[in-house]
């Protein structure tokens, strides 16, 4: 019989938010892997719990090496709790590898629920939630930073970001020059701590903001690219258009139903335009 692994989210500020399940893990589980020790320590000591297992760091460091010697444990029938510093484990956090090599095995894997930065940012920020991406840390580095924003600059779902304190007024900043100036944002700050803060309006505003030195956690939810309308062109664009679809080979009828639902035009105003160029030329 092989063993169980659980993803156990932990408490992202506040200790009374550890999900009731969490202690009885915590007691029972044969292996704890933990991204900090010291930080397990604290948190069991808050809980009232004795774990009853073997405690062992499973950081982003040891990460690669430590998940084939958990894998043997999990094989071996052991039941393996994982827990990071705060949240739910893979989230930004270590956890992948070990999941992956464990689904590799045919290795059960379970979670116990918990507080999740994430979601938590998500429905604070006052921002569209139907539809939204994660987009972890981005790159330290001023043109990568950039780079990556750009990927994602038409993206119309909600963006959600993590970042350090000492690099957000550079994030926001970067974010204003790719989305726009007047692109709604909130920089999320110590969620669920003593001092939480949820700081809401346009990137420019935010970054002027954060210049002046922000500290704590620091999550932040970007809105949407706003969606486009109809592509306005001129009589001479919507012909040439229609000249390259027929140079293709496509019919003069279907290649002006074509760039009419491109444009998002009425066929009538395309097929006029071809009609007036045509007289002219001739």
């Amino acid at each position: 019989m092989t063993g169980t692994l659980v993803l156990a989210g932990t408490p992202i500020g506040d200790v009374a938010d550890a999900p009731p399940r969490l202690s009885k893990e915590l007691a029972e589980a044969d292996v704890i892997a933990a991204e900090d020790t010291r930080r397990l320590r604290r948190l069991t000591q808050a809980l009232g719990v004795t774990p009853g297992g073997r405690v062992v760091s499973y950081f982003e460091g040891n990460e690669s090496a430590r998940t084939p010697e958990l894998v043997e444990e999990l094989r071996g029938g052991a039941r393996v709790l994982l827990v990071t510093d705060a949240g739910m484990p893979s989230v930004s956090d270590p956890g992948y590898r070990l999941v992956a090599a464990a689904v590799e095995h045919d290795i059960k894997v379970t979670a116990v629920p918990g507080p999740s930065a994430v979601l938590t940012a998500l429905a604070l920020s006052g921002l569209p939630v139907d539809r939204f991406c994660f987009e972890g840390f981005l790159p330290r580095k001023g043109g990568e930073r950039l780079s990556r924003l750009r990927e994602v600059a038409d993206e119309r779902r909600t963006l959600v970001y993590f970042e350090a304190p000492h690099r957000l007024d550079d994030t926001l900043a970067a974010m204003a020059q790719v989305f726009g100036a007047d692109r709604r944002a909130a920089v999320c700050r110590e969620l669920t701590k003593t001092y939480e803060e949820v700081k809401r309006g346009p990137l420019a505003d935010l970054a002027a903001w954060a210049a002046e030195g922000v500290r704590g956690e620091i999550t932040v939810v970007v809105e949407g690219a706003p969606e486009s309308g109809p592509e306005e062109l001129d009589a001479e664009e919507l012909v040439r258009r229609v000249r390259i679809r027929e140079d293709a080979g496509e019919r003069r009828k279907e290649a002006i139903a074509a760039v009419a639902a491109e444009a998002g035009l009425p066929k009538r105003v395309v097929f006029d335009a071809v009609v007036a160029a045509k007289r002219s030329a001739g």
